[in-house]
């Protein structure tokens, strides 16, 4: 299993990065660059620590870290919304979109800060002599300014999402809500390419697409500026923010390691934290729910993005008691993988296919068994890992599962499949 987790990271590098995948995602991917890190530490250290510089590369001046950077050697009808569509270059001028590499205008969730740091633990000398932390450290700070000023638009401490494809859940039935305000793009405006790689009964539907290149047209026409912005879809949501109080946690320990303060840090980490629990919890249904800014009230699904703030170390006790005991019931439970669903099996929304309105992914699952360990639930945190290996190695490392038959969907030698079992098989089995 370890060499063809290897050998699946080995086909999928560019020279400089990471694809997700050879067909259907061509280019550089943020939060996959940030997973596929993790996994690549246990390969080379110093090949972990170029993937994530090659992502931060392309930071924009404002701080914001792209969720696409498109490689100029793909043609550009390889993958749609194309370097064409997004014009980072001209429309986020204003916002900092660097003249080169061409990118998107919209963020993936925060990982980076924790794979930086996990990185540079994987070898710490060639991290020093490489000067690796030391330049990573000041742009990953910035990233998370940019979330936590411009960002904040609902005022309440959380990092709000302004696309579905920001929380990387992108047709997740949390979204419909907020979604169905937004006037769909005309169908004969755009030609999806995901679907010359994927069934459509896995994807997102063509509505969906329409409403996810109406908010991006938009969001472009803005300049990429989220002051100027008006976004007819804003939400703040739980597994972002998680990520996002976890990573201020990482940057206190970079900070420590550069002999700089990590105070304040550590006071972002305990605010996140206490304006996750404030905003984003719901104690009758045991986890966290998702914020309509719009509404202003919590969203009535629930899915994996909820079970995803176990990750954080401070949680309240009554709280991670009540994310596992969710977690372990019917509702997560799967029938057919010890993998998490991406929604709650007895939802009214589920489809055990369709991409994060049911299938079982494996980095959420991958998050999960982190936060287990994180709050001593080793018994649990054991089963998961054994889960996620038998069907890593049973899938060929697809990018996720049918909950309820277990056959794999999507596309197969998915590259943050293969890193995240290479990081699950490097770690202790309890």
């Amino acid at each position: 299993m370890r060499r063809g987790a290897a050998r699946v990271l080995a086909d999928n590098w560019t020279g400089a990065s990471t694809v997700p995948s050879r067909t259907l995602y061509p280019h550089q991917w943020s939060w996959d660059s940030a997973f596929v890190a993790i996994g690549l530490r246990h390969l080379s250290a110093r090949r972990a620590q170029r993937e994530l510089e090659s992502l931060l590369a392309a930071q924009w001046a404002d701080g914001r870290i792209p969720h696409i950077v498109f490689n100029p050697a793909v043609p550009a009808d390889a993958y749609f919304p194309s370097p064409d569509f997004w014009r980072s270059s001209r429309a986020g001028r204003l916002s900092g979109a660097p003249a080169a590499p061409e990118t998107s205008g919209i963020v993936q969730p925060p990982v980076h800060a924790l794979a930086a740091w996990l990185v540079h633990r994987a070898d710490p000398a060639e991290s020093h002599r490489r000067g690796f932390l030391a330049r990573a450290y000041p742009r990953l700070a910035a990233w998370h300014d940019y979330l936590l000023t411009r960002r904040d638009l609902g005022g309440g401490g959380l990092a709000a999402v302004v696309h579905p494809w920001e929380p990387g859940t992108d047709n997740s039935p949390c979204w419909d809500r907020a979604l169905a305000r937004v006037e769909p793009a005309p169908p004969d405006t755009f030609r999806r390419a995901d679907l010359a790689h994927g069934h459509p009964h896995d994807r997102p539907t063509d509505l969906d697409y329409g409403r996810y290149v109406r908010l991006a047209a938009d969001y472009r026409e803005a300049g990429y500026d989220d002051r100027a912005a008006r976004p007819a879809f804003a939400v703040e949501d739980p597994c972002f923010n998680a990520l996002l109080a976890v990573g201020e946690h990482a940057l206190a320990a970079m900070a420590r390691a550069l002999g700089r303060a990590d105070d304040p840090h550590t006071a972002r980490a305990a605010a996140l934290t206490r304006s996750l629990v404030a905003r984003l919890w719901d104690a009758g249904a045991g986890l966290f729910r998702v914020r309509d800014l719009a509404a202003d009230t919590l969203v009535d699904e629930r899915a994996v993005t909820g079970l995803v703030p176990l990750l954080v170390p401070d949680l309240p006790a009554d709280v991670t008691g009540a994310v596992r005991r969710t977690l372990t019931g019917p509702g997560f439970a799967a029938p057919a993988t010890r993998l998490v669903p991406s929604y709650d099996l007895t939802g009214p929304a589920f489809d055990p296919q369709r991409y994060w309105r049911g299938p079982a992914w494996f980095n959420t699952t991958w998050l999960i068994h982190r936060g287990l360990r994180t709050h001593g639930l080793d018994a649990d945190a054991a089963r998961l890992r054994r889960g996620f290996l038998a069907e890593a190695g049973r899938s060929r490392f697809a990018e996720y599962v049918d909950p309820v038959t277990g056959a794999a969907r999507g596309a197969r030698h998915f590259s943050w499949t293969a890193a995240l079992t290479l990081d699950l098989l490097s770690t202790s089995p309890l």
